[in-house]
């Protein structure tokens, strides 16, 4: 279904939804955001050019920057919360405190890092945007009138 633009004078062709939802989850689990079924990354932070299972193009994706400013702020934050109350329940000196809550700190990010990068590009691939719609850098396919 085709629609026109009135401010550019482009015809917007419609695509077919995504879910969501459900790609993020898929890629959070480390799965291809269309099928669910392939592996998304071939090593730690290395997504998989295309997918076994299924052969969708994930070379498109950018992540770039996101996960880990998401991981930084969940991280932060959790351990933030947990060091305040640990230090309101029990007396420790600073270095019992950097023993604990260093290791926990980089443990739960590099815990995070790989799962989080997999659903910022399950909503990539989900939202058309970088390419995973058919033309690299579109989140719409225009046709000129």
């Amino acid at each position: 279904m085709a629609t026109h633009d009135s401010i550019t004078g482009h015809q917007r062709t419609a695509r077919a939804p995504r879910d969501v939802w459900g790609a993020i989850k898929r890629g959070w689990l480390g799965h291809c955001p269309q099928c669910g079924e392939g592996r998304l990354f071939r090593s730690f932070l290395k997504p998989v050019d295309t997918c076994s299972h299924c052969n969708e193009d994930l070379q498109h994706q950018r992540a770039d920057d996101l996960p880990p400013y998401l991981v930084i702020f969940v991280v932060g934050h959790v351990m933030v919360g947990a060091y305040l109350l640990a230090e309101r329940m029990v007396t420790l000196n600073s270095w019992q405190h950097l023993a604990i809550w260093t290791p926990m700190t980089i443990i739960m990010a590099l815990a995070m890092m790989q799962p989080t990068k997999g659903a910022v590009i399950g909503l990539q691939w989900a939202n058309y945007m970088h390419g995973f719609g058919g033309q690299e850098g579109e989140a719409e396919i225009l046709q000129k009138d």
